[in-house]
């Protein structure tokens, strides 16, 4: 990729806001308007130290202030890039359709798709016992389920855990108590099993991680992540699953069709 130039406004030293916040503003706005492509190159911090006007210090902290958000990444020996992938659009009202599980593809992988991503699942655990007394609720007062544990790559990256809670009585001795629950995952299995699925209730809350939830998913300081509690239900308005997710915030737009009807 040929080398970007984009002409950077010097620091003004009588304004509120301070320089680093000022540089991290303008690389911002570059960045989300295209002028900063995705994978292309930042300027060098000597570059950006005398397009700005200030001391090394000042655009290590608005280089810093970027990469916090999830913008930028840095690369030993190398420099300072643009982040390559843009976030998943997560469309709700698509990312369960039944035409995904019937083409073998489990939500994931649908979405993966529609980025031009390769998906991966690693830290793959499936144990039995009680779930939490808040999901044993969802799931109608049901204590004694199969928990699925997993964590979601994007080309290497990670970018979302997630723990399903299956009635025992629906999983036990069926592909869904296997690491590998096959094509179209959970849900496909569940419908194999004689539970149609008719809808799905998701809770969504956004809040700072947990050092565990910071490793797991790599995330730099100051990245929040997004949770969301959703509860599968089949035809007869019985819960069948209860999937807690945790997704870096800086890799996903969760997006929502709600009817004006």
């Amino acid at each position: 990729m040929a080398e970007v130039v984009v002409a950077l406004r010097a620091v003004d030293a009588s304004a509120p806001e301070p320089g680093f916040l000022q540089i991290a503003r303008q690389l911002r706005h570059e960045i989300r308007s295209g002028a900063y492509p995705p994978g292309s190159k930042l300027p060098s911090e000597t570059e950006l130290t005398r397009a700005f006007g200030v001391a090394r210090m000042t655009v290590r902290g608005g280089i810093a202030e970027l990469r916090s958000e999830g913008l930028i990444v840095s690369e030993q020996g190398k420099g300072v890039f643009v982040r390559p992938r843009p976030p998943v659009r997560r469309l709700a009202s698509d990312r369960f359709a039944r035409r995904h599980r019937d083409a073998g593809q489990a939500a994931f992988l649908a979405e993966a798709s529609q980025v031009g991503a390769t998906p991966a699942v690693d830290q793959v655990q499936v144990t039995s016992g009680r779930p939490p007394d808040s999901v044993a609720g969802l799931l109608g007062g049901v204590t004694d389920v199969v928990v699925r544990s997993r964590r979601y790559l994007l080309d290497g990256q990670p970018v979302e855990t997630a723990v399903s809670y299956i009635p025992k009585a629906i999983a036990a001795g069926t592909k869904i108590a296997d690491d590998d629950t096959g094509p179209g995952g959970i849900y496909a299995r569940l419908e194999e099993l004689g539970h149609r699925l008719d809808h799905f209730v998701e809770e969504v809350a956004a809040r700072m991680p947990t050092q565990e939830e910071r490793f797991r998913l790599q995330l730099p300081a100051g990245v929040p992540v997004v949770t969301v509690l959703r509860t599968a239900y089949d035809v007869h308005d019985v819960p069948v699953e209860v999937c807690d997710t945790v997704k870096s915030s800086q890799s996903y737009i969760l997006e929502y069709r709600v009817d004006a009807t």
